[in-house]
């Protein structure tokens, strides 16, 4: 019985044992109503605890080149069958990059990650990322994690002899459901990239993209196959509603579920870092802070395309619930350098709280007090 305490339990010991759970319990957390949210939280924090303490991995994304991609994803921006409403604009300059790495290290980001659009990277691509990974890992002590599209052994081995830390390429969804998110490359495209950057001795970043229309069995099988994959990290986001994209209604998203979907990658892949990434501002709202009792890392400073909160705000969510940042910076220096205001009594982002003779009276004809 999932109202038993045993049950939970039974999750923690596999897990912590490295052991797959049945499906039927797989299932269950993603789906019972019996669930008890915060039973469930607490034993995915036990195996949270255990490899990862109360450590937050902040990673930061640049966006090095934007748009331009012959790819048809349907969730993405720069896909080339959406309308959205974006800058195109080519390969960014070596020294603007540097300088992009630069603020990434003194924000206190644990890892910096260059993501390029397209199909896969050419030659000369690859020689210009492996240029840029030299440089940025001789000046600051910060990992360093590159997307770039389909790549293949020859590729991945350069990148990893130029110092790379991980290669990310999302899995997004199941093999079954991926015909109805992108028709120009498939699953098994993406998995030969991934296994190719494991072979060439890269870490792998893989993960995926919930609310596309996948059931609950899609989520399961990709938690599964990245637990294959020993995927190092999983970073997983909760589809964006951008205008001009296929993909525009996020489906079945609430914030009990997505702290489900965490928790069920947490349990089935214990030691890996388990990322809250695009999306969860808006689909976690106030159970945002939650979600880090799963998982073990977000992104600073926004998205790809999308905005993300406020450095301070995201810093001091972290510092408040008792974690801290994996970094070589201490968070109440950054929060002190960012004039962080957010340790200040507000409400709804406003130090206006006290009621007014309207608020107080509001059907009393012009709030006016009656006269004596």
């Amino acid at each position: 019985m999932i109202s038993d305490q045993n049950f939970y339990r039974s999750l923690v010991t596999k897990s912590l044992n490295n052991q797959p759970l049945p499906k039927e319990d797989c299932q269950a957390i993603l789906q019972s109503a019996d669930i008890e949210l915060l039973a469930l939280l607490h034993s995915a924090y036990q195996v949270r605890k255990r490899f990862h303490g109360n450590d937050v991995e902040v990673h930061i994304i640049n966006n090095i080149q934007n748009g331009l991609c012959p790819e048809d994803c349907h969730y993405c921006a720069q896909a080339r069958n959406s309308q959205s409403a974006i800058e195109d604009y080519p390969l960014k300059n070596e020294d603007e990059i540097l300088k992009d790495a630069k603020q990434a290290y003194e924000s206190g980001a644990f890892r910096y990650c260059m993501v390029s659009s397209g199909r896969g990277p050419s030659e000369k691509r690859v020689d210009q990322l492996s240029d840029l990974i030299r440089k940025i890992k001789s000046l600051y002590p910060i990992e360093v994690c590159v997307s770039a599209g389909l790549m293949n052994y020859d590729a991945a081995k350069k990148l990893k002899d130029a110092g790379l830390d991980r290669l990310n390429h999302n899995l997004n969804t199941s093999e079954a459901n991926y015909p109805n998110i992108c028709t120009t490359h498939t699953f098994q495209d993406r998995l030969k990239t991934l296994l190719s950057a494991r072979r060439a001795g890269l870490e792998i970043c893989s993960g995926m993209i919930t609310g596309m229309g996948e059931t609950a069995d899609d989520v399961i099988q990709i938690a599964l196959k990245l637990r294959e994959l020993r995927a190092k990290s999983i970073p997983i986001n909760f589809l964006v509603p951008i205008e001009g994209n296929l993909l525009t209604q996020p489906k079945n998203l609430t914030p009990q579920y997505c702290l489900r979907i965490l928790c069920l990658f947490r349990f089935l892949n214990p030691t890996a870092e388990i990322r809250m990434a695009a999306g969860r501002e808006g689909h976690l709202r106030s159970l945002e802070v939650m979600g880090l009792y799963a998982a073990n890392s977000l992104f600073l400073d926004g998205y790809l395309n999308t905005k993300g909160s406020k450095t301070a705000r995201t810093l001091r969510m972290i510092k408040d619930a008792g974690f801290t940042i994996k970094s070589e910076m201490n968070i109440d220096t950054l929060l002190t350098n960012l004039d962080d205001k957010s340790n200040e009594f507000q409400i709804d982002d406003t130090h206006e709280y006290m009621k007014t003779l309207h608020d107080l009276r509001p059907h009393l004809e012009n709030s006016k007090a009656p006269t004596h």
